[in-house]
């Protein structure tokens, strides 16, 4: 890891990544710039529609930044989509109001999936555009505010998309596939391996400081298969990476299953740096885990995104709740407090309907009880 001190003004979420000792817990949270803000939702309305926003470097850096302006968040992340991938494939990507993304060529032949090519990079500088511009906007005082996260998503969660053509409760058309034709499935997972890597590399080339992947659908896989259709091709891209020596010494990569924390032990071994838990596990018990396999790999989450609905009091307690439950495991070495390793974060994406001022409390609560905590174990 460099020393990242002398170019960042706060650069406690890489240390975090890095298992390095902090002085309060690093905090961004999934989706951070969204329709909960209302200078988010004045860009997108000046941008005209949400693809005309993402595709726009300058409405992204915009909007990259308006959570970093109105919070004292520790990462930046790309404003973009996951779906950009196979948009860059032809598979014609567009978002219908109240019914999310759908593709108009999916992939539900044969014919389509053997044709199927990587994605055209060149079709995807706008992201790699908007990744330098959000870096150049983070100067501040010759310093950066905080570390740029960018992101892909996983191989598995893109292919659902890819072959059911849009968002689904069952991805039948996707798993139907997994069971009748699984020959097919793994050209498209091959395909995208190939696809995401190149996708991520462009990005921290372009200025991107840790990479995550998300892996959305992972959780509805059976075990076993999990483990193929999902963690392997993840584990693959990692592999690739961290061939590039700059990835592999100075920029962490994250991995997020939403609903993996089952497959703690085989996520452990997949050399991730970070691993992202959902709501439904107590991280104490994750981490016990993970140190009784004597894995080095710090960990981000967890709390549920509805528990933003509620008062400040519920907030409060829950937010403490996941810092107390860390502050009871054994540190990673001995320089560290138990709460190191540990970025804050929620267990999925902050909703739209979230009031802006109860991130407001999250964030308070963070910086105030896990300094509290760390004092109380010297």
């Amino acid at each position: 890891m460099e020393n990242y001190q002398s170019q960042f003004i706060n650069d406690s979420f890489l240390r975090a990544c890095f298992l390095k000792p902090v002085e309060s817990t690093p905090v961004w949270l999934m989706r951070q710039a969204g329709r909960y803000l209302p200078e988010y939702n004045k860009t997108r309305a000046k941008a005209g529609s949400f693809l005309q926003l993402a595709k726009n470097p300058g409405f992204c850096s915009e909007v990259t930044l308006q959570p970093l302006d109105r919070y004292p968040l520790d990462a930046a992340i790309l404003f973009s989509d996951i779906l950009t991938i196979p948009d860059a494939m032809g598979l014609g990507l567009s978002f219908e109001q109240g019914e999310g993304p759908r593709f108009s060529n999916p992939l539900q032949s044969e014919k389509s999936i053997l044709d199927l090519q990587e994605a055209d990079m060149d079709q995807l500088k706008y992201v790699f555009d908007a990744v330098s511009l959000i870096r150049k906007d983070l100067m501040q005082n010759g310093k950066q505010r905080v570390p740029l996260i960018g992101f892909s998503g996983s191989p598995w969660t893109l292919a659902c998309y890819m072959v059911d053509g849009g968002g689904s409760k069952e991805f039948l058309q996707t798993k139907t596939l997994l069971f009748k034709r699984p020959d097919l499935l793994q050209r498209i997972l091959d395909i995208n391996i190939a696809s995401v890597t190149k996708y991520l590399e462009l990005q921290v080339e372009a200025g991107a400081q840790a990479l995550m992947l998300f892996d959305t659908w992972g959780g509805m896989l059976a075990n076993g298969d999990y483990q193929k259709f999902s963690l392997e091709p993840m584990k693959e891209i990692i592999k690739r990476l961290k061939q590039n020596t700059h990835i592999n010494q100075n920029v962490p990569i994250l991995l997020f299953t939403k609903g993996g924390g089952v497959w703690i032990d085989d996520l452990a071994d997949s050399n991730a740096n970070v691993l992202g838990l959902d709501w439904t596990v107590s991280i104490g018990n994750i981490k016990n885990q993970i140190l009784a396999k004597k894995s080095q790999v710090a960990l981000q989450g967890n709390l549920d995104p509805m528990v933003l609905m509620g008062s400040h009091n519920i907030i409060q307690q829950k937010a403490a709740g996941i810092l107390k439950d860390l502050s009871t495991t054994a540190p990673y070495s001995s320089e560290l407090s138990p709460l190191d390793g540990h970025i804050f974060n929620l267990g999925h994406g902050i909703s739209q309907f979230t009031p802006p001022e109860n991130v407001t409390c999250l964030i308070d609560t963070i910086k105030t009880e896990s300094k509290k905590l760390r004092l109380a174990k010297i």
